[in-house]
């Protein structure tokens, strides 16, 4: 039994944590048996989420996960695509964890009617005494992160454009196809399914959510993929 440490269901989704969604979904296509628990970034191996425990052996990363899964298992997350094609998901994983993620980020960390209905939340088990203090800490880093990213140097219509092209790539990468590369599922829609049913979150303020949810073929490819490896939750 392989135990996912992240988060839980939040805000609508099947994990409040992109990154952890897009590790469970690796796990799931692995056909794996694995179990949840909440993370401790007190004990995280580097200070995130997701990792895991397979018989005793620590995981950090989704990539990594990812990786390990391959290897340990013989998993194959290619879906039967070309070296190409392969290529283009790898391409599309960075454009979603590299950039989409780190506008997300910006809407709902720095944001602060976003962030005091949402990743607030996060704090809940730090002790009262200290709580708000830690959120100001944690708060201040995430804001050092962004800037020292990039993007948070740019003004918000200059991210707005940005997260415009990125969400008109992904679109237009996915087209019409059933799942990302086609008609086979692979290691790929794991990133997009992560990053993009976050993205396009309703419960939060975002006008680069708004406009991922105009996009038709990125919302029924989210409700398909929610419907398919989450179907308790899509019928709730």
């Amino acid at each position: 039994m392989i135990t996912l440490y992240g988060s839980s269901p939040m805000f609508g989704l099947p994990q409040a944590s992109a990154f952890v969604a897009k590790a469970e979904l690796l796990l799931k296509l692995s056909g794996q048996a694995y179990e949840g628990a909440k993370a401790d970034l007190r004990k995280a191996p580097k200070g995130k989420m997701p990792y895991i425990k397979d018989n005793g052996v620590i995981i950090a990363d989704s990539a990594f996960i990812r990786m390990h899964l391959e290897k340990k298992y013989g998993i194959d997350f290619s879906g039967g695509y070309s070296a190409r094609e392969q290529g283009v998901g790898w391409a599309l994983n960075a454009l979603l964890e590299d950039h989409i993620y780190w506008l997300n980020i910006q809407d709902r960390w720095m944001d602060d009617e976003n962030f005091f209905k949402g990743p607030v939340q996060f704090f809940n088990d730090a002790p009262a005494i200290i709580r708000s203090l830690i959120v100001k800490m944690v708060r201040k880093q995430v804001r050092k992160n962004i800037h020292a990213h990039g993007l948070g140097r740019h003004t918000a219509e200059e991210r707005l454009e940005l997260g415009k092209k990125a969400v008109d790539s992904v679109s237009n990468i996915l087209g019409g196809n059933a799942y990302a590369l086609g008609d086979r599922v692979c290691g790929t829609d794991a990133s997009v399914y992560g990053m993009m049913s976050s993205l396009s979150c309703a419960y939060f303020r975002s006008e680069i959510g708004e406009y991922a949810r105009t996009k038709t073929n990125i919302m029924n490819y989210l409700k398909r993929m929610t419907a398919e490896f989450y179907p308790d939750f899509a019928n709730a």
